[in-house]
């Protein structure tokens, strides 16, 4: 009896070890959420974060953490297949509601690296990523239409039939959420491959399109939360048992529609943004609880981060007006080829490895989780897999720095950035998004056609230097042409681009509501 009991011990704690080396996983991006909007981030913040801020008290706040681009769809594939979106062909704005995929059948996501690792996955939020909606009559989907949408009689969609290529087929075993932005058509809650209801209502949010009866914008963060702590329920005892899960939580807040629920109206006094932005907040609390009630949250490794930086919508002069920044020290906002478009809040908690109250200066992106990941479990990624992504685990576990000197992001209208250490490039005269100045809008002509900032001395790119270092200029733009050239910028056999990638964009001549000349920065 005595050695029975001695073995279950050395099981249980053989089981627990085991265990420990695959933690849960729980990646939540939040939608438009600025670097300086996090109060661990930003000393000045006047938006209460606490919840947010115990993820990086309990765990790793990187402070140097970026998106590989200013808006939403781009961002998200290089997070889920860790190599960068300007690889497709997607070379600027975002998809819609009704897109087809942008991730390529058969390519290797976080997802389905983790499945095949023997984790449970899911999706819970929104996608916006694109996926095949069935249509009525035989119709066929293409790439062109209005916005993405690849039909123009949105009519046409059977909500009854199920969905191809969306979330459950590309890596995850379960899928709950919404096709793209909350202010993009289709109005409709998803389950797998399925709409909970017919759009057979027309409702608006910004956009006017097809909806669902019961669906309302102010219940989409409500209904994430929600479904996130019911499956954490639901997987607890496997996860204790051995079999893991991971869980991708792409928020829809507190991007517009902004609409905070009626117990947050007001509560910030400033804006419906900061009101929306500490709902955002109190929901990663109640994620939170719900790990520690079902008793995996010593080995579930959450990843808190944003898509991109703060829009405009969010009313810029109102936050401003209370002494609120939401890119802090970093110059302008969602969209943008500077610091407040793509450098976001990065924490990782991991109460079983990662040292709490842990602050990290490594250059990092979101596109590294993947091969972070497969680090982590001592699986090697497919060689055509994960062609962007490094480890960034030294740096969780504090053994080692950061393997990243240089990190490529890119804006709204696709114009490149690139990173050298301290040192950025921006290949383009302008924001290259909606700050100014802005291209197609303000005239840049009298501007110099590159920037160079060096980030340690003026991270909030002021001073451009492009033509005090021509040399390091050149150096650059050829590092950013091998990684254009060369279809990957880890080690390995060369691979090709979806399509052929252009460098430099060409700018937009000012349009008739232009600001005249531009000064240079």
């Amino acid at each position: 009896m005595l050695m029975k009991r001695l073995l279950f011990l050395l099981l249980s704690i053989a089981a627990s070890l085991h265990a420990a080396d695959k933690p849960n996983v729980i990646v939540i991006l939040a939608d438009d959420l600025g670097y300086g909007d996090v109060s661990c981030n930003n000393p000045d913040s006047k938006i209460a974060t606490p919840h947010i801020d115990r993820i990086a008290a309990e765990g790793m706040r990187f402070t140097d953490g970026h998106a590989s681009s200013g808006v939403c769809t781009p961002t998200r594939y290089s997070l889920l297949t860790g190599r960068y979106h300007w690889r497709t062909k997607l070379q600027s704005g975002v998809l819609g509601g009704f897109s087809l995929p942008l991730i390529s059948e058969g390519r290797t996501t976080l997802a389905s690296y983790l499945r095949d690792q023997g984790y449970h996955t899911a999706c819970i939020g929104k996608w916006h990523l694109g996926m095949e909606w069935p249509l009525k009559g035989g119709a066929k989907a293409d790439d062109k239409g209005d916005f993405g949408k690849p039909f123009k009689d949105v009519s046409l969609v059977d909500y009854l039939a199920p969905i191809q290529n969306g979330p459950v087929d590309r890596g995850f075993d379960h899928y709950y959420g919404i096709s793209a932005s909350l202010d993009m058509f289709p109005f409709v809650w998803i389950r797998d491959r399925l709409p909970t209801e017919e759009a057979t209502a027309e409702k608006t949010w910004l956009r006017t399109g097809p909806a669902g009866p019961k669906f309302e914008a102010v219940d989409v963060q409500p209904g994430i939360t929600q479904r996130l702590i019911e499956y954490i329920g639901e997987r607890a005892a496997d996860a204790k048992a051995g079999k893991p899960f991971f869980a991708y939580v792409p928020l829809a807040s507190p991007h517009t529609p902004i609409v905070p629920t009626p117990e947050f109206e007001g509560k910030s006094g400033i804006n419906a943004y900061a009101d929306f932005t500490m709902q955002v907040d109190a929901d990663m609390g109640k994620i939170l609880a719900a790990l520690e009630e079902q008793g995996v949250a010593e080995n579930t490794l959450v990843v808190f981060t944003s898509d991109n930086g703060c829009s405009p919508q969010a009313n810029f002069p109102e936050l401003l007006a209370a002494g609120h920044h939401p890119s802090h020290i970093f110059r302008g906002h969602k969209a943008d080829a500077y610091e407040g478009g793509h450098r976001v809040p990065f924490l990782v908690r991991w109460p079983a490895k990662v040292k709490a109250g842990s602050v990290a200066d490594a250059l990092v992106g979101q596109i590294d989780l993947l091969a972070t990941m497969a680090d982590l479990l001592g699986k090697p990624l497919p060689s055509d897999a994960g062609e962007d992504s490094f480890s960034f685990l030294p740096v969780l576990l504090g053994e080692a720095p950061g393997p990243r000197s240089s990190i490529v992001s890119q804006s709204v209208n696709g114009s490149f950035a690139i990173r050298d250490g301290q040192w950025k490039l921006l290949l383009c005269p302008g924001s290259g998004g909606w700050s100014f100045p802005r291209p197609g809008t303000d005239d840049t002509a009298g501007m110099p056609e590159f920037q160079l900032y060096d980030l340690a001395t003026d991270p909030g790119e002021k001073t451009n230097l492009v033509g005090q270092h021509p040399d390091r200029v050149a150096k650059m733009k050829a590092m950013m042409e091998e990684a254009i050239a060369r279809g990957r910028t880890t080690p390995g056999e060369a691979l090709k681009n979806d399509v052929e990638v252009t460098l430099i964009k060409p700018l937009p001549k000012p349009g008739a509501k232009g600001k005249g000349k531009a000064k240079a920065p």
